[in-house]
């Protein structure tokens, strides 16, 4: 999923769950920041004061992608959440362990991500946390049957979008991954497969597309975003209302008929190939006033002036430079930006530590 649906719809949907703007649009922000927070590493201020932050995405053709421990830290726990094959805890699918981490929609493994944020509410980063629990619980409809690893389960074979999308497959691929992929033999080069859905290209993300492709076995794969976003936007509705009762099993009414049926119309009209054009017409419908509650100008930069960061540590820059020095201000405990951070911990060090050993996964 993109920035229209991990931001704006999160937006939405917050809104739609009883939250109030300024609690729907942290939770949006942080929803979204998982997909922007790519750099990490010790931050130094002027007093001697240190903060270590971690990153929860890579770009496409990172050299981290390759490295095994930074894809176990970075794609199984914020992107591709395994999902055991949709079986219990001390159940196994069929296949060896691949078949563990493989992504599926709103697996149990997912449903105990999401308690075991609801129940650690309270901390001072509940709200961050929430945002991004609710980002890797979205990526598991978009991110179903694929892995957060280099592997051949993710390999993808004639891959259809029934004409919606005008694009020509294997000369996107080439396009995309350059020297990793070879046009004339129609395949990747050496062990360089791309991680996740790569090799489907951002066919999972488009929020309006039907779509099919063979998967790595030869068997027929048929996606309907759309029916999968909707789902997703109503298990986030009700998650987030969950979270408002202080209850993780409280019974809540989800969202309502005419709430699914403005977002289903939104996400099916929609149909910008480039995600940045249909989060700005989401944005718009927002600050119309379009879902029914009063209009607001929401909008999200993930660094520069305006962002998290820059309010935390006053720098403007996208890349972290190698021993900057940061005033120190003691609002930094507090900022947005730091939050985030400690919530991502909280979120990783669950999920590795406590959550996937259970199902018998051990990811770092």
């Amino acid at each position: 999923m993109q920035i229209d649906f991990h931001h704006a719809l999160n937006y939405v949907v917050a809104r739609f769950s009883g939250f109030a703007h300024r609690q729907a649009e942290l939770v949006a922000y942080c929803s979204q920041y998982v997909d922007d927070a790519s750099n990490s590493g010790i931050i130094h201020f002027d007093n001697g004061a240190m903060f270590n932050h971690t990153s929860s995405a890579h770009k496409t053709l990172d050299n981290r992608n390759f490295i095994k421990l930074a894809t176990h830290l970075v794609w199984l726990p914020f992107h591709f959440l395994p999902g055991n094959g949709g079986k219990s805890p001390g159940e196994n699918p069929e296949g060896t362990f691949i078949a563990k981490i493989v992504c599926s929609p709103n697996s149990p493994v997912a449903r105990d991500m999401v308690s075991a944020c609801l129940t650690e509410r309270s901390t001072p980063y509940g709200l961050h946390r929430l945002g991004i629990t609710l980002h890797t619980l979205a990526d598991t409809w978009s991110h179903q049957g694929f892995a957060g690893v280099s592997h051949a389960v993710n390999d993808v074979r004639a891959l259809d979008d029934h004409g919606e999308v005008d694009r020509g497959y294997i000369d996107a691929l080439s396009e995309r991954f350059g020297d990793f992929f070879d046009k004339a033999a129609s395949q990747f080069v050496g062990t360089a497969l791309p991680l996740g859905h790569g090799a489907a290209l951002d066919y999972p993300d488009l929020p309006f597309l039907r779509w099919h492709y063979r998967d790595h076995e030869g068997r027929v794969i048929r996606r309907d975003n759309l029916e999968d976003f909707t789902r997703a936007a109503g298990e986030m509705c009700t998650v987030m209302q969950r979270f408002r009762a202080a209850d993780p099993q409280a019974q809540v009414p989800g969202l309502s008929e005419p709430q699914r049926r403005m977002i289903r119309e939104m996400l099916a009209t929609t149909t910008d190939p480039g995600g940045e054009k249909r989060h700005r017409k989401w944005l718009a419908a927002i600050a119309e006033g379009a879902f029914g509650f009063p209009p607001v100008g929401l909008a999200y930069r993930d660094k520069g002036t305006g962002s998290w960061k820059h309010a935390a540590l006053g720098t403007r820059r996208r890349v972290d430079a190698k021993r900057e020095v940061f005033p120190y201000d003691p609002s930094f405990l507090q900022s947005d930006w730091k939050l985030f951070h400690d919530a991502l911990l909280a979120h990783r060090f669950t999920l590795i530590h406590v959550i996937l050993p259970r199902y018998g996964i051990c990811a770092a």
